[in-house]
């Protein structure tokens, strides 16, 4: 009887995980290019920097969540600053990305996939797209 709540614990705090990560009304005009040289053709805004839990204990969380979390806060840092497009700057370290802002107006990038999934991690088949789930 006693374990029960002691299980239920571990399986809350997992599911609250995502809680509070949401995009943006004005994060939703905010695209998200992959590859391309943004900056010739788009004003640099500058840089942001954003973490999110990559661990739970010892326990790592899934990768393609975490992911998903640090574009959305990208996306809704990068609307704070006026900006439309967003690239990533390096891959994700212990849960923190670094990503160019961008305002490209009238010379907008058109968002591009990954050219190559992550080490451990499948490619996305045929034509198939990523997006940030919504709570």
């Amino acid at each position: 009887m006693r374990k029960t709540p002691l299980l239920l614990v571990p399986i809350a705090l997992l599911g609250a995980c995502t809680w509070g990560i949401n995009l943006d009304d004005a994060a939703k005009n905010v695209r998200t290019v992959w590859s391309g040289d943004v900056a010739a053709s788009c004003q640099d805004l500058g840089k942001v920097t954003v973490s999110v839990m990559s661990r739970m204990g010892p326990v790592n969380r899934n990768d393609i969540k975490v992911r998903d979390e640090l574009e959305v806060m990208a996306r809704n840092e990068a609307a704070k600053m006026q900006a439309d497009t967003i690239k990533p700057l390096a891959e994700p370290v212990d849960g923190s990305q670094a990503w160019g802002v961008y305002r490209c107006g009238a010379n907008r990038v058109a968002p591009s996939r990954p050219t190559a999934a992550p080490a451990g991690q499948n490619a996305n088949p045929g034509n198939a797209e990523t997006f940030p789930v919504k709570n």
